[in-house]
């Protein structure tokens, strides 16, 4: 199929995914002139749900391209230091002068929500992608509901489990379990000395599992996590199954005899405690693009947790690709030139995550 058409000509863009990723990249692609209308799986908005992450200065940079530097840098708070460390053994090494926020997805998420509203990109709920018709003069987007949508071009800002990555290539793979699952909270805990120091981060190896914690602002108590090596990944139902208590019993188990770790979780309340039994990490895509589809954001590239990076790069790509589809002289181009400049960053940031994560699943439980 041809895609000679300007990129000026592919005027409307059918965004799948209303998560971060497909919001950035409407709001991007309003500002390379181009129309955009987000299409989101589930019923309803998705305030208040997801855990924490942080957002690195590259990921900081993208939302600013897109006028949200002020909103994105009112939320969450600010991290300036990293600090590695054996639990059992104290400070390993010191990453100073580390720019980034660690904020809730649902704070995220509002900031993007309220964007879209302002910009008048339209966003339809209940929209669950299930196959699309490319011609030659466009692509039609056909969802589970009979409703169909028409466009110049349909991006894939639907996650891990993409519908746009199978169109492109039914042979594309899938995401792959990392062998750890995800437990945090919030604890009443104080951290006193350095490590209750302002804007910083630390992660301790233990060794049966991996510790994050931080001090809360205002000595609120400490914020935390633990990613605990499980062979057998869980389903989200069969994780809701365990009771709260239960999942906090079994970090106090496996943080025992690590410092701070033990501490922290003494004085958790389990009303607290999230679990994210699904950590995944995105292989290697062969295919970001055909005719008139194309991925961004986890759909195509989604590192472990350890890498502090899975939102920063989606947020970037996807002004990356807006940037691309508003300069280059037609579609095609504008699409080779997006992957040739995400890939090799993309993949060079999982493969040294993979390098962190395996150290963390071969704890012994």
């Amino acid at each position: 199929m041809s895609t000679d058409s300007t990129t000026r000509g592919s005027k409307k863009a059918l965004v799948i995914g209303g998560g971060i990723a497909g919001p950035v990249t409407a709001l991007a692609l309003r500002g390379a002139g181009l129309e955009a209308e987000v299409f989101e799986a589930y019923e309803t908005s998705a305030e208040g749900i997801g855990g924490t992450f942080m957002i690195a200065s590259n990921g900081l940079a993208a939302l600013a391209a897109v006028g949200l530097e002020a909103e994105a840098g009112a939320v969450g708070q600010a991290i300036g230091r990293m600090v590695m460390e054996d639990a059992r053994d104290g400070v390993r090494a010191e990453i100073p002068e580390v720019s980034g926020r660690l904020m809730r997805r649902a704070e995220l998420y509002t900031v993007l929500q309220r964007r879209l509203r302002e910009e008048g990109v339209p966003v339809r709920y209940g929209k669950r992608l299930v196959g699309a018709e490319e011609r030659e003069s466009g692509i039609t987007a056909r969802f589970e509901d009979g409703t169909t949508a028409d466009g110049d071009l349909l991006i894939g800002a639907d996650g891990t489990r993409s519908v746009v990555r199978t169109l492109i290539d039914p042979a594309a793979p899938g995401p792959q379990y990392t062998g750890l699952i995800g437990v945090g909270g919030y604890s009443g805990h104080r951290l006193t000395g350095p490590r209750g120091a302002g804007e910083s981060i630390h992660f301790a190896q233990g060794p049966r599992a991996f510790f994050g914690y931080w001090a809360q602002p205002g000595g609120a108590g400490t914020a935390w996590f633990s990613n605990i090596p499980r062979p057998e990944q869980l389903t989200p139902e069969q994780a809701r199954a365990v009771s709260c208590e239960e999942w906090l019993a079994l970090c106090r188990e496996v943080h025992a005899d690590d410092l701070p770790a033990r501490e922290v979780l003494a004085d958790v309340d389990p009303a607290t405690v999230e679990v994210f039994p699904r950590l995944e990490i995105m292989p290697s895509v062969p295919h970001w693009y055909r005719d008139r589809m194309v991925l961004v954001g986890d759909s195509v590239h989604a590192p472990s947790n350890s890498s502090g990076q899975g939102v920063s790069l989606a947020v970037e790509s996807a002004v990356e690709l807006a940037r691309r589809l508003g300069a280059e002289p037609d579609l095609a181009s504008a699409l080779a030139a997006y992957e040739a400049a995400r890939r090799p960053a993309v993949e060079a940031v999982a493969a040294r995550a993979a390098v962190t994560n395996g150290q963390k699943a071969s704890a012994g439980v």
